[in-house]
């Protein structure tokens, strides 16, 4: 199929993105690197009538290091986290979840923000911003706030964004020294999205962070998994069961079983890590 006719606009700034956005109704749609908006064009899954362009918006591509961690602007792509190009506060993990992502040349276009907004289940980002306890920053006709990644997410596809706003950026805490973590997904080819997402945080003296992600609505921390960290496998595995009667209900056996599958391979690799 192809896209239905749609007009094309560059913005100029962050406020000249938002108020065109804002004036479109619904009807105008912001596009950065593209990689899973114009797909979704194509098959007419998600119409509009204009594309607002935010790729001439220097202040998305900013990154610097800010108290406490680094702020990364929703512009930066996939590719230059990959290859260490921005500041990465998080020893390591950024650079390992940017390379799984799908083929270079996706990653060369896609960006942390695009992915961030489309809120796919399946996606890398929400579920590693959500387990690094990231905040998202928006900018929108009400001025800029500030929302907890756990906030921000809603359910597939669903964020906080109201009309007129954009993701300006991350701000994304540094981890202290020792910290131990994992990153696994399940895909059934390279490239493909994922179908089970498990990520491990064991900051040293706190407590472990887990996250699932490749569920049906959106990534979700994980927290009677998180308190049974280091304990026998039976007891992690009902943790696991406990949580996802709660967080992911709708799974079916099979579902219920990769992700299990997942979450263990990704605490162990976390706890075995040298500190």
């Amino acid at each position: 199929m192809k896209p239905a006719p749609f007009d094309y606009v560059r913005a100029i700034s962050v406020a000249d993105a938002s108020k065109r956005l804002h004036d479109g109704a619904g009807a105008a749609v912001a596009i950065a690197g593209g990689q899973s908006l114009m797909p979704l064009l194509a098959l007419r899954v998600a119409p509009a009538d204009v594309l607002i362009d935010l790729l001439d918006i220097p202040a998305l591509e900013e990154s610097h290091r800010i108290s406490g961690g680094a702020r990364i602007g929703a512009g930066i792509t996939h590719a230059a986290i990959e290859d260490g190009k921005i500041e990465d506060p998080t020893g390591g993990i950024m650079k390992r979840v940017a390379a799984g992502i799908a083929y270079r040349s996706v990653r060369n276009h896609g960006t942390i923000g695009g992915s961030v907004a489309l809120a796919d289940p399946a996606a890398d980002w929400p579920a590693c911003l959500l387990a690094l306890g990231a905040s998202v920053r928006v900018s929108g006709p009400s001025g800029e706030r500030v929302a907890a990644m756990d906030e921000f997410l809603r359910g597939a596809y669903t964020t906080s964004l109201a009309s007129g706003e954009i993701i300006t950026a991350f701000d994304v805490p540094a981890l202290p020294a020792g910290t131990r973590w994992s990153y696994q997904k399940v895909v059934r080819k390279s490239g493909a999205f994922a179908m089970s997402i498990g990520c491990v945080v064991l900051r040293p003296g706190e407590a472990a962070t887990v996250v699932l992600g490749g569920t049906t609505s959106r990534a979700v921390l994980m927290p009677q998994t998180a308190l049974a960290i280091g304990s026998d496998e039976p007891a992690l595995r009902a943790a696991i069961a406990a949580d996802l009667d709660d967080l992911a209900s709708d799974a079916d056996e099979y579902q219920r079983r990769l992700h299990t599958a997942t979450l263990l391979k990704a605490i162990r690799e976390a706890a075995d890590k040298a500190p």
